[in-house]
């Protein structure tokens, strides 16, 4: 049977009666037509699962009862970061919800040299509020209990200016990097992978990653999409680094 899981943005606590928000009370009584004394499952992004059950459905909303939080064990042991060049339309939203997917722990919305993609302050901060919408949503499908961290939209240059000597790896992936993924040895603070927009990074873009310690990355002979890239980057360091 299907684990109902709904991310609620509150603290969580054993015992607790807890009238659900809005949105996620109609997703709940309307769309998924549970009822009084249905199981569901709830986590606030703090590493627990609590187990939950409906107490009453009603005009003023959907009331559960919390039971005690069990650590939800989803999360990789590799922390890696996608800094990723903003992309058009849809394919921004499909970016964020499969790295959260694959066990990202951040994500970086970058704007580079070829980014065609333009966010003034209130724009940016509308796809701000939907991506991590999004980022919510792939949590509760995949089982995830801790949330990524989603950055706003901000220049390469600044927020590489900001990086600090961490101990992560710095990554770039780039069709003449010289970096294979199997051999790469990560250290206790992971690292931080930066994948280009549609037309790709330029050369301002990689003289940047270059002087502050970034290597290409090349995953094969062929040119991905950026929508197909980071998926495919993550998964291979998952694979080879981190859940295997």
């Amino acid at each position: 049977m299907r684990t109902i899981r709904i991310h609620v943005d509150v603290p969580l606590m054993a015992g607790a009666e807890l009238a659900l928000p809005a949105q996620a009370g109609e997703h709940v009584a309307r769309v998924l037509r549970l009822v009084a004394g249905d199981p569901l499952t709830l986590f606030n992004g703090d590493g627990n699962d609590y187990p939950s059950t409906i107490e009453r459905t009603g005009k003023r909303g959907v009331v559960v009862r919390v039971a005690a939080g069990q650590p939800a064990g989803t999360e990789s042991p590799l922390r890696l970061t996608l800094a990723q060049a903003v992309a058009r339309g849809e394919k921004m939203d499909l970016i964020m919800q499969k790295a959260t997917e694959l066990g990202v722990a951040r994500i970086v919305p970058l704007l580079t040299e070829r980014s065609e993609v333009k966010l003034d302050a209130a724009r940016a901060e509308k796809r701000l509020a939907h991506w991590r919408s999004v980022v919510a949503s792939a949590c509760e499908q995949s089982g995830r209990a801790r949330l990524p961290e989603v950055l706003g939209a901000q220049p390469l240059q600044a927020w590489l200016d900001q990086l600090t000597d961490d101990g992560a790896l710095r990554l770039a992936l780039l069709p003449e990097g010289t970096q294979n993924a199997r051999d790469l040895r990560f250290g206790p603070a992971g690292g931080s992978l930066v994948i280009g927009p549609e037309g790709g990074l330029g050369e301002r873009d990689i003289q940047a990653l270059t002087a502050h310690g970034f290597a290409g990355l090349r995953l094969g002979p062929r040119i991905l999409r950026t929508e197909t890239a980071g998926m495919a980057a993550l998964a291979a360091l998952q694979a080879l680094h981190g859940d295997a």
